[in-house]
């Protein structure tokens, strides 16, 4: 799962990622500033989000409300304040849970887990009509890909990898986001499972004679489209 946490104070902020990743597995971004994680909720994609209440730039309703309509992906919020009236306000503004600080870290995690269970799975194909690219088709109610007409077998894998790939199309994703967002992991320099992923997908997607659809960017990753 992919996680953003808000959060002003630097330390905190490294806490609960480190927490978050060594205990779950996560792959967690952190912003410092209300502006800044509204900014990365609308280029990128989370599964979940930690939000505090005080924070510079544009505070936690605010970010909160911007949220709303570029999201459905639940929101945890954190906050010194323990006034009744301001987790009625989160609540009411769309907050799916409010946590008040000082906390201890397994109640967090506990949060964060009951969240993410009652939110579902999010794939990489969430939210997406049928798209294409050329003559390529991502069929994601039925999870099925097509080239020219024949359908491409996928092993799940491929097919989280096509997905993500086409919703971005045009743009390069590096190996690291990749592997975090398909495989929840920070990339390892020292192993090639994005690699063979993409060469996998590859061989089936872009046969002799077709256009090539998937290019690989030298230093900076691959990139589903036309040219």
């Amino acid at each position: 799962m992919r996680i953003l946490v808000v959060e002003d104070d630097p330390k905190q902020a490294d806490y609960l990622r480190r927490g978050l990743v060594e205990s779950g597995g996560h792959a967690v971004d952190v912003a410092h500033r209300g502006d800044d994680g509204l900014h990365l909720a609308t280029v990128e994609r989370y599964d979940l989000f930690v939000l505090d209440v005080m924070l510079p730039g544009l505070d936690g309703f605010g970010v909160l409300a911007g949220l709303r309509r570029a999201t459905d992906a639940p929101v945890l919020m954190l906050t010194a304040r323990d006034r009744v009236e301001d987790r009625v306000r989160g609540l009411q503004s769309g907050a799916d849970d409010y946590l008040v600080k000082p906390f201890a870290f397994s109640e967090f995690l506990a949060r964060v887990q009951a969240l993410l269970r009652r939110s579902g799975p999010r794939r990489a194909d969430d939210g997406l009509g049928q798209v294409q690219l050329a003559d390529l088709e991502l069929d994601p109610r039925r999870r099925r890909a097509y080239r020219a007409g024949r359908q491409i077998t996928l092993t799940a894998q491929e097919y989280s990898l096509l997905a993500l790939l086409l919703q971005r199309q045009g743009e390069v994703l590096s190996r690291n986001e990749l592997a975090e967002q398909l495989w929840g992991v920070s990339f390892d320099s020292d192993t090639n499972v994005v690699e063979v992923a993409v060469r996998r997908l590859r061989l089936k997607l872009d046969h002799p004679g077709e256009e090539k659809l998937l290019h690989t960017v030298r230093g900076m990753g691959y990139v589903l489209e036309r040219r």
